[in-house]
């Protein structure tokens, strides 16, 4: 049966006495009381160090929203790009500081039980729910992309038509690459095993970038509005006349499609259900030292994400599609490499994000139970249905950043940070009238209308028909 604690029923005692009671509690290492089960991760002494921790949040965090990042900066504009992608950096920041301030307030390192502490058993629901949603799309997304770019990886190399063979269908790939790879990952049982598959999957993911950056030198400017990329025959220092309508850059540019590409950025930048499951594991913890795992986790992902962006924008300029991958030659050997690194790096992002699923439904469903191994097991082959499912009947990559990133994203990012911060310090240490607790009410009021300009312009779009995107 699941502890009945007092101080679990999502609101602060109105005495001096009780605020007091709740501050000895803050200690993460606070022993349990005789007879009483310990707190779920309390008794857990972490063993990954912060290398690895920043390998996994990192992967985390990566994903296959990159993909779609210079189609976000063909909408905004370079510079306006860059800013937006650096306060959403700096905010994401801001709320993983916000969520480790709760967590060592109540000794809590499971975001679940933050969400009990804060609004009762409803919290509970609501922010286990949450996370399935965003992981699911998170892990959707990923495995569209090997089931769209598998079959042309595979059918180039073979010189066959992507649709002649049986062994070429994308929805059978997916299939074969979730049993074969994703779900032996996905059984490990802490989430720490995973750093050397997160290292490998970042390597990938550099590979790629130092690619486009080389394409941009190599094409220069020689991609047609609705044309696959070519290699360039004319001389160095000729300009290229007739393949783009503007080989210029725009540095400020405002569209209705801009609307659809910020939330693709803000998907790109959550990690916050990995956040404290990573800080259970991290060797010697604390606030401080798993802020720094988080600050150098984002900022290496703003370099990657903003150089991405920036040289594949400046290669297509606006011609370029939500599926940057789409736009280069599908005959050049670098290009399959890519492809085949960006597969590999998703394939192992895969068991990251599907950790707080099952940890989430636990939490949910099995809050009392101790670790089992058929439970473990059977949590995650159903979730690798349920997605591959998903998968199957999704028609474009681009819906899933659009609706999962103005949905899940704010309140990860925002929302529930926030709403935790103002519920869990105790006024005693902050008063409601504080700077900081007015802060976090104006995050949360950000998210907030975040969530809704996104969701209306898409809906919008979406009504007028105009969210198609050239290529899907």
């Amino acid at each position: 049966m699941e502890l009945q604690d007092p101080k679990m029923n999502g609101a602060l005692p109105a005495d001096a006495l009780g605020y007091r009671q709740e501050r000895e509690g803050f200690l993460p290492s606070h022993p349990p009381a005789p007879g009483r089960k310990p707190v779920e991760f309390m008794d857990f002494e972490g063993k990954t160090s912060f290398g690895m921790s920043v390998f996994n949040l990192s992967n985390a965090i990566m994903g296959s929203g990159v993909l779609g990042l210079a189609y976000a900066m063909a909408h905004t504009g370079v510079i306006f790009f860059l800013a937006l992608l650096l306060c959403i950096a700096l905010l994401s920041s801001y709320s993983i500081h916000l969520l480790l301030t709760c967590a060592g307030v109540v000794g809590i390192r499971a975001y679940e039980q933050l969400g009990q502490r804060a609004l009762g058993p409803a919290g509970k629901v609501v922010v286990a729910a949450v996370i399935c949603l965003h992981n699911v799309g998170a892990m959707s997304s990923y495995l569209f992309i090997i089931k769209s770019e598998l079959p042309l990886v595979i059918g180039t190399f073979l010189d066959m038509d992507p649709e002649g063979g049986w062994f070429l269908k994308g929805n059978l790939l997916i299939i074969i690459v979730s049993v074969l790879i994703i779900l032996p990952l996905a059984l490990m049982r802490h989430l720490g095993y995973l750093g050397y598959t997160s290292g490998l999957s970042l390597t990938c993911m550099l590979f790629f970038l130092i690619s486009v950056i080389y394409k941009k030198f190599q094409l220069g400017c020689a991609v047609g509005l609705n044309e696959t990329a070519v290699e360039s025959k004319s001389p160095p220092g000729l300009p290229i006349q007739g393949l783009n309508r503007s080989c210029e850059a725009q540095m400020f540019t405002v569209d209705s499609q801009m609307f659809y590409t910020v939330p693709i950025m803000a998907f790109a930048f959550v990690c916050h259900p990995e956040v404290l499951p990573i800080y259970t594991e991290l060797c010697r913890p604390s606030k401080h030292r798993m802020q720094a795992v988080a600050n150098v986790s984002i900022g290496a992902m703003f370099c990657m994400y903003g150089l991405t962006a920036t040289f594949g924008y400046l290669t297509f300029y606006n011609s370029v599609e939500a599926e940057m991958l789409h736009m280069y030659s599908q005959q050049d050997l670098l290009i399959l490499c890519v492809r085949l690194a960006v597969l590999l790096a998703v394939t192992l992002t895969v068991p990251v994000v599907l950790f707080p699923i099952r940890r989430a439904l636990q939490q949910l469903l099995f809050p009392s139970r101790d670790f089992s191994w058929p439970r473990h097991v059977a949590i995650a082959l159903i979730l690798l249905v349920l997605v591959n499912v998903l998968v199957i009947c999704v028609p474009t990559i681009r819906d899933i950043f659009g609706v999962i990133g103005s949905t899940s994203a704010p309140s990860l990012i925002f929302i529930l940070p926030s709403i935790f911060y103002l519920r869990i310090v105790p006024s005693e240490v902050e008063p409601l009238c504080s700077w900081p607790k007015i802060q976090a009410l104006c995050f949360g009021l950000l998210g907030v209308l975040f969530m809704a300009i996104s969701l209306g312009f898409m809906f919008a779009n979406w009504a007028t028909g105009q969210s198609h995107v050239s290529g899907h």
